[in-house]
């Protein structure tokens, strides 16, 4: 027993003398952690517009039907083509021929061909949508208004979260007779753009759903003297989320 007590007495001061471990978290013994949650918005101007065009024709055969929906998605492209719409934004989405088995077509053949179109210049999306209508075609859908670069977009959103979150954080220190001595860790939380999504560094839940395109319709060709080249670009926002954790001293 007097042996256990002596050691006892030994150690103490050795344990006194060692200089404080320092948190897991990164704080230190006279620091306080405080974590922080916040969200930032940027509005940018769309650049561009995505829009999907095509046909749907009928005829007794499927070959005849494949033909004329062929011949007359050529014509479309040309009509794009020729408003300054570079080939590598012209993409094949969706090439289909199938027998009708109901209604007043009974018996004949149903031959599709879509195209995903991306106009560069935004201010040309409406003259597109009004040209390949003019052009023949008789599906669409779109258009989808996009901002080109998003990352440059979104960053003037994640610097205003950060703000946001300094801003929090220094409130909390005030009330607490405290101030930020530093910044501990910064985590990227996500966030979206228009019908975007930013992934989060570290997701703590699953993503949202991604969001389903609007079903591609027929539309009846537009009677000349209408005005189908009216798109309003508007704005789109950037909202994303970021957590920071400071550590705090006494004032």
């Amino acid at each position: 027993m007097k042996k256990i007590t002596v050691l006892a007495s030994t150690l103490l001061p050795l344990a006194a003398c060692s200089a404080p471990e320092e948190d897991t978290r990164g704080v230190t013994h006279n620091e306080t952690l405080l974590s922080v949650s916040a969200s930032g918005e940027a509005e940018s101007r769309p650049d561009e517009a995505r829009f999907e065009a095509g046909i749907n024709a009928w005829a007794k055969t499927a070959s005849a039907a494949s033909e004329a929906a062929n011949g007359d998605i050529a014509q479309v492209v040309a009509a794009l083509k020729a408003l300054g719409i570079a080939q590598d934004d012209i993409q094949t989405r969706t090439v289909g021929v199938s027998r009708v088995d109901w209604g007043d077509r009974k018996g004949q053949y149903q031959a599709s061909n879509v195209i995903a179109v991306t106009v560069r210049d935004v201010t040309k999306a409406g003259s597109a949508v009004t040209a390949v209508t003019e052009a023949g075609a008789n599906v669409l859908s779109g258009p989808n208004l996009r901002i080109s670069d998003p990352e440059t977009a979104a960053n003037s959103a994640y610097a205003a979260a950060y703000k946001a979150a300094r801003k929090r954080a220094e409130a909390y220190a005030d009330a607490a007779g405290m101030e930020i001595s530093r910044v501990l860790y910064i985590r990227d939380a996500g966030g979206s753009q228009g019908n975007r999504y930013f992934q989060a560094a570290i997701p703590t839940a699953p993503p949202p759903p991604p969001v389903a395109p609007p079903a591609i319709a027929a539309y009846p060709r537009p009677e000349s003297g209408i005005d189908t080249s009216a798109v309003m670009t508007g704005q789109t926002s950037s909202a994303v989320t970021v957590q920071v954790d400071f550590a705090l001293v006494p004032k």
